[in-house]
């Protein structure tokens, strides 16, 4: 609630209804005004979602770091790429809730792994049809996990089609085109670029030029047209947190 104090004849409150006391602390926004009390209110139920979000964030970073330390992945590869998935998000929105609910999908992409047998999930070697099959399933079961929780309803769409292809030779439903969930559009090209950029255990890292030729290459195909554009926007930024190996902690303005 924007605004600016006054002293002022008896006014109504705009939230609770009661007229404000000549001679009370009011806070006016244009003709409205709101007392005291509600103002104080407010200004607690802002603070209240600040610590509910701040524990909210602390729980999923914590699951998506338990994971990566299972699947031995590089550096805090669950949180990087969620927050270049941020820096793509912001070219198509400034809405809080919907940042946030990319960050959480992309933070938490493969949480359905903790349902993949070690003797897959770690497999070395090629797996087999039938491994795949277990392998190809975590983005349901990932879904299945965080679908449950009513404030990541967004973020557990995103989780379900992060394997999808634009061209809808991906998985698990298909999917092509706008039918993908948006979050999970700009999540694709983020991942192909940190799968490439980081070391595996089959080969060394590519350079950023690389990841970018290839991603560009892809557009209309694996990756929305859309995404890549809004990745080429944020190129700079982008290459200079991969070099650096580093994120920005998320900020959902």
């Amino acid at each position: 609630m924007k605004g600016q104090y006054s002293l002022s004849a008896s006014k109504v409150c705009q939230w609770c209804g009661k007229a404000i006391p000549a001679g009370n602390v009011l806070l006016r926004g244009g003709n409205t005004y709101c007392c005291e009390g509600c103002y104080l209110g407010e200004l607690a139920a802002q603070n209240s979602q600040h610590l509910t979000d701040e524990a909210y964030l602390a729980i999923a970073e914590s699951l998506a770091a338990a994971l990566d330390a299972r699947e031995h992945e590089t550096g805090l590869h669950s949180k990087r790429v969620a927050c270049h998935t941020l820096v793509l998000a912001r070219q198509f929105t400034d809405e809080r809730d919907s940042l946030k609910q990319v960050y959480w999908g992309a933070l938490l992409h493969d949480i359905g792994k903790i349902a993949i047998p070690d003797a897959i999930l770690l497999k070395q070697d090629k797996l087999t049809d039938d491994e795949w099959q277990v392998m190809r399933s975590h983005p349901q079961r990932g879904y299945d996990i965080v679908a449950a929780i009513p404030f990541m309803r967004e973020a557990a769409q995103i989780i379900l089609h992060h394997e999808e292809r634009y061209d809808g030779k991906g998985y698990p439903a298909a999917l092509s085109g706008d039918d993908i969930p948006w979050g999970a559009r700009l999540f694709a090209v983020i991942d192909t670029l940190d799968a490439m950029t980081n070391d595996r255990l089959y080969r060394k890292a590519m350079s950023f030029d690389v990841a970018k030729e290839e991603i560009v290459k892809l557009s209309g195909q694996q990756f929305d047209p859309q995404a890549v554009t809004a990745f080429l926007a944020e190129e700079q930024m982008l290459k200079e947190m991969v070099e650096m190996k580093c994120f920005l902690e998320p900020d959902f303005g």
